[in-house]
């Protein structure tokens, strides 16, 4: 593992923000540092071309002023067995630029933290960690060669079974916790149910791809709950609500709900584009239809702000793109809101 090291990772704004978390959860730590760390995978040494190649690459973003701090040491990285978006990005980027033999860079964030020479119990430990990772999707290390762990690469593990029919709904409930599922007590009684009726035990597999699909990662299972009013079941579920607007009122709707984007009707424009019968360069009066979507991952927002943000916007992004055959955007507008996080220490008016 090559490890080359980066700028400052927070603003002095941010550092000051930490420390006042910090102190509010009652850990005294009177100063911290942070650095992006590189961290990357290669068969063997680079040699120095590629290397020169890589550290112009991993040189990038506003140069700061690093704050000399001693003291303990905690590294933040993506979760081991998952690859980050920054990962895949700043990978692809590198075998662009001619630098196939890396296999993998990822990007951690080490914090030192003066303590003023105190020792941290196993409590305070925890809280902070709570307070410098995302337990969703990070994991705190205590030195950046630990992060060696991201790239090794476990051999896979045989499928097996979920004793449910001869353990019945224990058994389960202990591959819930074992496996990580998150599955809601009414999921698991779903899935007893409907294993039982098929007279077979479900396999890791089937309960990972069930424990995913149902995740509420974008509430389309609540969408299309059925739900009541006072006491009065409605006909249509609230996604079939939000469909019933557009079987009311079509008109000027080219396509809706056939893709993960929509498009109205807009108004003719020219272009000036290569005839491909011809090969000349040609004005063209031509439809130039709108447009639209709106992202549903609003799930992930709340819980891990930044990535849920960037995650929003690329869906924007990737469907808009996504929808229809044969269409050559012109120009593209997007908008990303969210209501009051309420996040701790950053509340906004």
């Amino acid at each position: 593992m090559l490890i080359l090291r980066g700028s400052p990772a927070l603003s002095n704004f941010r550092l000051q923000k930490l420390l006042q978390d910090l102190a509010a959860a009652g850990l005294l730590v009177r100063a911290v540092s942070t650095q992006f760390v590189h961290v990357i995978a290669a068969p063997g040494e680079l040699d120095s071309s590629s290397r020169g190649v890589l550290e112009k690459l991993l040189t990038y973003g506003p140069s700061r002023a690093a704050t000399a701090v001693q003291g303990l040491v905690r590294v933040v990285a993506p979760r081991p067995g998952t690859i980050s978006p920054w990962s895949s990005k700043a990978t692809d980027i590198a075998h662009i630029c001619g630098l196939t033999a890396i296999e993998r860079i990822e990007r951690v964030v080490e914090f030192t933290l003066d303590l003023g020479g105190a020792m941290l119990t196993a409590d305070q430990q925890k809280a902070l960690a709570a307070r410098l990772h995302d337990r969703m999707t990070q994991v705190v290390f205590g030195d950046v060669a630990a992060c060696d762990v991201l790239f090794r690469h476990e051999t896979p593990r045989p499928m097996t079974s979920v004793p449910i029919l001869a353990q019945g709904r224990g058994a389960l409930e202990a591959a819930n916790r074992n496996l990580g599922l998150a599955l809601a007590e009414d999921e698991i009684d779903y899935l007893v149910q409907a294993f039982t009726g098929l007279g077979r035990d479900p396999n890791d597999v089937e309960l990972m791809m069930f424990a995913q699909a149902n995740s509420e990662h974008c509430r389309h299972k609540i969408f299309n709950a059925t739900w009541e009013i006072d006491g009065a079941v409605r006909d249509r579920s609230l996604f079939q609500m939000i469909k019933n607007t557009y079987q009311l009122h079509s008109d000027g709707i080219l396509s809706a709900y056939k893709d993960n984007a929509a498009v109205l009707t807009g108004t003719r424009g020219g272009r000036f584009y290569v005839n491909p019968q011809t090969g000349a360069y040609e004005a063209r009066a031509e439809d130039i239809h709108i447009l639209c979507k709106v992202e549903t991952h609003n799930h992930p927002t709340a819980i891990s702000p930044f990535p849920g943000a960037a995650t929003g916007s690329g869906g924007e992004i990737r469907d808009e793109g996504a929808t229809g055959r044969g269409a050559k955007p012109k120009a593209g507008l997007t908008g990303f809101t969210v209501s009051n996080l309420k996040l701790h220490g950053a509340v906004q008016p």
